[in-house]
């Protein structure tokens, strides 16, 4: 044995020689197989081949594991953008209400089609829904109490109550169209309409039709939060809240929830509504007239936030869900009328559009007719065009140019057929049913228009209506006067 004691590497040499260490000679390795024995001294455990293919299973084993963690990797990112997605489309439907421009847009343009229509139709309102009509009132009756529609002019038969309707209808669109009250005023335009219209549904055409759809379609939007009045009141109150000032409670608000209760409640025990508790219009006026009132208490003396957020968040659900139904009631339209066309021999030859250039009925101007329909390829061009553009109008939508395209070209058509058959009301009708589809940033141009437009007709009224003062006589300046005046102030001075 050597003084040396073992080897300080931990392998002892039996011959009692001690192998040098460290950079001066070979290092001994450990044999790959144990049963063979300890190697020979300075003879490699391993020959070059084999340490290449080790090297080379080395590097595919890790080659396959980042592979693998790559995959994963991208699964996972590929399952949190979905995630990410989907938390963003819930986040947008639960947190705002779509389309403030467009709902405000149809508000005002089915509110003001109404107003137009009962205003040109006022000296022929009683032949057309009044007791003078050839609707009379037994028919009318024996129908409604068939289809149970809803219509208040059958409380009471007599040329007052149904002065008093159509007032009523006449002033809850004006009021609609101004944005005054909106939720409520919402919901009185439906009963106009449905009132109107149920009493002689034989007078109507597609544009009543579509007037009649949007009128219970906007009761469940928040149509009043941009081009209204009630937007203008909350940014007003906003500003003083702002400023320090005090704001004082609402009042009109209340008033006017109180009073239509009291109206309902009367027409409800005199058995005016029909339907249940459980069904039918009645449980629909009541609902709509209690969450009115809930959404006010709630605003007024809740302690916490919380129960505005809740009705916050199921007002834009309802909003945007009655968008999209409106979205869709449009597109239905246009893709029914497109393919029944499709159908007909005249839309097949293209001659279509020149019969109805040729009736009286609708010739309001027989000159412009009669120019238009004296051209054989513009009746095909517009004919075949028509079809085209209602038919290729719903999958369209996905493309926004091209769906911008096809709605102007929708809205000049609905223009041309308002002057060209005189059909306006219901070109009307349908333009604002189109204008859903607008883009927000034409509307805000619009609205930038409308808005200057407004600014200089109301200037150019106080200007001419503005008392003009006359002129201060001005004391007469002498050299004394002239050195000690001041120069003159340009503006408003400190």
């Amino acid at each position: 044995m050597s003084d040396l004691g073992p080897d300080p590497t931990g392998n002892p040499d039996p011959t009692g020689h001690h192998e040098p260490t460290g950079d001066h000679g070979p290092k001994p390795t450990q044999p790959d197989n144990p049963d063979r024995g300890p190697n020979p001294a300075g003879v490699p455990a391993s020959t070059p081949d084999h340490h290449h293919t080790s090297t080379l299973s080395r590097d595919r084993t890790r080659t396959l594991g980042r592979e693998r963690l790559a995959g994963r990797i991208s699964r996972f990112d590929r399952s949190h953008r979905v995630d990410r997605t989907l938390a963003h489309a819930i986040t947008r439907v639960t947190g705002e209400a779509l389309g403030p421009y467009q709902s405000a847009v149809i508000r005002i343009g089915f509110a003001a089609t109404w107003l137009l229509f009962l205003l040109r139709e006022f000296p022929h309102r009683e032949e057309l829904y009044g007791p003078d009509g050839p609707w009379s009132w037994d028919l009318a009756q024996q129908l409604i109490a068939s289809n149970h529609a809803f219509t208040a002019l059958m409380w009471a038969d007599g040329q007052v109550w149904f002065g008093i309707v159509y007032a009523f209808a006449v002033l809850s669109s004006f009021l609609l169209m101004l944005g005054w009250r909106t939720r409520t005023m919402s919901v009185l335009f439906m009963v106009g309409v449905l009132s109107l219209q149920n009493r002689s549904i034989f007078m109507g055409d597609g544009g009543d039709n579509v007037i009649h759809l949007m009128a219970i379609y906007l009761v469940l939007t928040r149509c009043g939060q941009v081009w209204s009045l009630d937007e203008r009141r909350e940014r007003r109150a906003r500003d003083a809240r702002a400023r320090g000032a005090w704001v004082g409670p609402d009042r009109a608000g209340p008033v006017l929830w109180t009073v239509l209760g009291l109206v309902l409640a009367a027409a409800t025990l005199a058995g005016k509504i029909d339907g249940g508790f459980l069904g039918g219009w009645r449980t629909i006026y009541w609902g709509l007239w209690a969450v009115q009132g809930l959404w006010w208490l709630v605003g007024r003396y809740g302690r916490s936030v919380q129960p505005r957020i809740l009705l916050d968040v199921v007002a834009n659900l309802v909003h945007n869900a009655a968008l999209f139904v409106i979205m869709a009631e449009a597109c239905l339209i246009y893709a029914t009328a497109g393919w029944y066309k499709i159908q007909g021999t005249r839309w097949q030859d293209g001659t279509a559009v020149y019969y109805p250039l040729h009736l009286d009925y609708f010739s309001p101007w027989p000159a412009l007719s009669d120019l238009l329909s004296a051209s054989g390829t513009l009746m095909l061009l517009v004919t075949y065009g028509t079809v085209i553009v209602q038919v290729a109008f719903p999958f369209t939508l996905f493309n926004r140019r091209v769906k911008n395209v096809l709605l102007a070209a929708m809205i000049t058509e609905h223009a041309v057929i308002a002057v060209v058959l005189g059909l306006p009301f219901f070109s009307l009708a349908m333009i604002a049913a189109d204008a859903v589809f607008l883009p927000t940033s034409f509307l805000r141009r619009v609205g930038g228009w409308a808005a200057r437009a407004r600014g200089r007709l109301f200037s150019r009224l106080g200007r001419t209506f503005r008392t003009v003062p006359r002129p201060r006589k001005e004391p007469e300046r002498t050299p004394e006067t002239a050195e000690t005046a001041e120069p003159p102030h340009v503006g408003f001075t400190a």
